[in-house]
């Protein structure tokens, strides 16, 4: 009888113990769950607060068009630099983020080329192109563009360094004879 209450016992300290360690594991998920996840919030959080790129050609405000995937590892890894950009000029310069996977933006990715992710291109309050950047970049290099931009400095460079995406192709408005649509 003694043996059966210990066993009960010690079946309910292994209950306790065992539901004590799922609630650490989640509360440590949870603070850590902005760190794991923040590149992709801010890559989704870009698309949904991009200027459209049709305004922000025509409002004679210099433009940062972004062209992005949010599989792209290099685009999670540029993403709070990007953010940072952002937050600190969005007042003076248009943000435009084009998801390279919508077709809506496929005219967008054929007129600036963009074979390789993140692309970002700078552009003047007049729409001329003064600076493309391909695959991960030092913020401080965009920094200094953009403070070119603002300078009006006469220069056009692209800078492209080796760690990029390529992009994948889009097979969805393919028609082939088993598809109907």
């Amino acid at each position: 009888m003694q043996s059966e209450s210990q066993e009960s016992l010690f079946n309910k300290n292994t209950k306790a113990i065992l539901v004590l360690i799922i609630a650490i594991i989640i509360i440590i998920l949870g603070l850590c769950r902005s760190i794991f996840f923040q590149s992709n919030y801010l890559l989704r959080s870009f698309g949904e607060s991009s200027v459209d790129p049709e305004i922000a050609f025509n409002n004679n405000k210099p433009t940062f068009l972004e062209f992005y995937a949010e599989w792209c590892e290099v685009c999670k890894e540029m993403a709070p630099k990007v953010s940072n950009l952002k937050d600190e000029y969005q007042k003076d310069i248009n943000f435009v983020f084009l998801n390279v996977d919508n077709q809506k933006w496929d005219y967008y990715i054929r007129k600036f080329e963009v074979n390789g992710i993140p692309q970002v291109n700078l552009f003047d309050g007049n729409g001329n192109l003064k600076s493309t950047f391909i695959g991960k970049q030092e913020e401080i290099n965009i920094r200094e563009s953009i403070a070119n931009l603002e300078k009006k400095v006469e220069s056009q460079e692209e800078i492209i360094n080796t760690e990029f995406s390529a992009i994948k192709e889009n097979k969805n408005n393919e028609i082939s004879p088993r598809r109907h649509g």
